[in-house]
């Protein structure tokens, strides 16, 4: 393995759960556009890995494995990316199938909070992009709302239906951030904070987040990301730093029509960090 990773993307979705690609689709893609390390990192969900990792090495792409896990932080939905895990671990397994379980009873919430304001049928027409029904997701409903001409596209869903205080908004309470750390740890990958540029958190709330996910022994955090600006590059660059984290760098792909970022086309990671897939050579699957 080299010693130094320059394109590793670590963060990306599969129609396991709302992404649009095949994991072999994303396998490929990731290959053609010069990703030297690659993980898939479906949401509450480890059914595509096997199949990712099959299709990696067939193409000569080294591969770690990964999930991105919901969990509920002062209220507020973060998600922790694992990699490096066993993926066989039966306490992750089952730990992920509680944190999927109350998907479709809030996908039903959403669907009648939506047919109040004369969008119906949505539920259904929402299942139709599910590629696990168990995953069903407010990406599913942006998905239907934009096929039916509610919308133009997801991000006007989102922004006038699916986030707090609009007609589809129902908020969930998964997992504890504590248990999603464990999980991950004690099955020998390394948890990661996803995307934390993203959390409306005020300064306060964010510090008590890095903090108790160190606690908890979390060891890395996202810097490079889709959804950052340069100035997220920077603040979570010194955050890291800070609290000693790892570095990680992923685009978050989900789809070539949705997706701001393609796979292997973000900027490197600044020198001065540590990188997480260091600390996971020896989990690192090679061709």
């Amino acid at each position: 393995m080299p010693a130094v990773w320059t394109n590793a993307d670590l963060h990306c979705h599969s129609v396991v759960s709302d992404g649009t690609l095949q994991p072999e689709e994303l396998a490929a893609r990731a290959k053609a556009n010069g990703v030297e390390l690659w993980a898939l990192t479906d949401h509450d969900e480890i059914g595509g890995q096997h199949r990712a990792q099959a299709a990696a090495l067939a193409l000569g792409l080294p591969y770690l494995t990964g999930a991105e896990i919901s969990v509920t932080f002062a209220g507020i939905t973060v998600h922790i990316v694992g990699l490096g895990f066993d993926v066989d671990d039966a306490q992750l397994a089952a730990g992920l199938a509680a944190t999927r379980g109350g998907r479709e009873e809030r996908a039903r919430e959403m669907a009648a909070g939506l047919a109040q304001v004369g969008i119906h049928g949505a539920y259904e027409g929402a299942l139709k992009y599910v590629g696990n029904p168990e995953l069903i997701s407010r990406t599913h409903f942006a998905r239907h709302l934009v096929e039916s001409g509610v919308c133009q596209d997801t991000h006007e869903v989102f922004r006038k239906f699916l986030v707090e205080g609009k007609p589809g908004y129902v908020p969930h309470r998964w997992a504890k951030l504590g248990d999603a750390v464990r999980w991950i740890r004690e099955a020998h990958g390394i948890a990661v904070i996803a995307h934390p540029g993203r959390y409306k958190f005020t300064a306060n709330e964010e510090y008590a987040l890095f903090t108790e996910f160190k606690v908890h022994g979390g060891r890395g955090v996202e810097v490079i990301t889709g959804s950052h600006s340069g100035s997220d590059f920077i603040k979570y660059a010194d955050m890291a730093l800070e609290f000693e984290l790892l570095a990680s760098r992923g685009s978050d792909f989900h789809s070539p029509d949705e997706s701001h970022v393609d796979l292997g086309t973000l900027p490197p990671l600044p020198g001065k960090l540590t990188p997480v897939w260091e600390a996971l050579g020896d989990r690192v699957q090679l061709p």
